[in-house]
């Protein structure tokens, strides 16, 4: 399995690096972030081994067990593991995302945003979000829409200033099952709305853009990606069925 993995994530690392110097970018600005659904702890030490140090989950369920069992394996290590979650945020596990995760990529509301926030005050830690848009404008996905109106803009201050947040990019989904060519269009205006947003709230750093998985991921960093969610390039197809209609089973 190790030489599997290893050849799978060198693949992939080439990938990005040849994605980067097509755009004229520098291949360090791209994180991989390695999404490891379905997939068990020993696969992701494995993982660990090979040199990957970010993990993105789509489940809190899988998160519970599989974190802590990560963190415990590792604990003697010198190079720690950054958590990352990718999927939709249910506002009743708000904590435990506060508790379990360093990233949330999928903040779509105020509300969700505020109990974060008084989570990871709990927790005394500061919680690393993104906004996530809804760019395509599919009625399946979840995400803000783009903003046009006062109301979204007041969201995005208040959100900005909630102290145990560090509101850093936006993220998006392409369309499920799209070319990656249809896809450009959709992260070259996640990019424009984010660069929007940095004009109008300074305050925040806006360089993060999570966009891209394992069909598109290249396209995306040629619009900007700087971290890209790959799951099924790295670690092969998952160990149970996805829910065919969920918006992140083509990771």
């Amino acid at each position: 399995m190790l030489t599997r993995l290893a050849d799978n994530l060198h693949r992939v690392q080439e990938r990005i690096r040849a994605a980067a110097r097509r755009a004229g970018r520098d291949p360090a600005e791209v994180t991989l972030v390695a999404v490891t659904k379905t997939h068990p702890v020993d696969t992701l030490l494995a993982a660990y081994e090979l040199g990957v140090r970010h993990f993105g989950e789509n489940r809190v369920e899988e998160a519970l067990e599989k974190i802590p069992a990560v963190q415990s394996a590792i604990k003697n290590q010198q190079s720690e593991v950054t958590w990352h979650m990718i999927g939709h945020i249910q506002s009743r596990k708000a904590e435990q995302v506060a508790n379990l995760f360093d990233w949330a990529h999928s903040v779509d509301s105020l509300k969700l945003a505020e109990r974060l926030n008084r989570f990871a005050a709990q927790q005394g830690k500061q919680l690393t979000v993104l906004l996530e848009f809804n760019v395509s404008g599919e009625a399946s996905k979840y995400g803000m829409r783009a903003p046009g109106d006062s109301e979204l803009l007041k969201t995005i201050e208040a959100i900005g200033a909630l102290p145990q947040l560090r509101l850093a990019g936006l993220m998006t989904l392409a369309p499920l099952g799209a070319a990656p060519e249809s896809a450009r269009p959709i992260f070259r205006a996640l990019r424009e709305l984010r660069d929007q947003l940095a004009g109008r709230f300074p305050q925040a750093e806006w360089r993060q853009l999570s966009m891209g998985m394992t069909d598109d991921f290249e396209v995306a960093i040629e619009e900007g990606a700087t971290l890209v969610r790959v799951g099924r390039a790295i670690f092969g197809e998952r160990r149970q069925s996805p829910n065919p209609s969920s918006p992140t089973s083509n990771l």
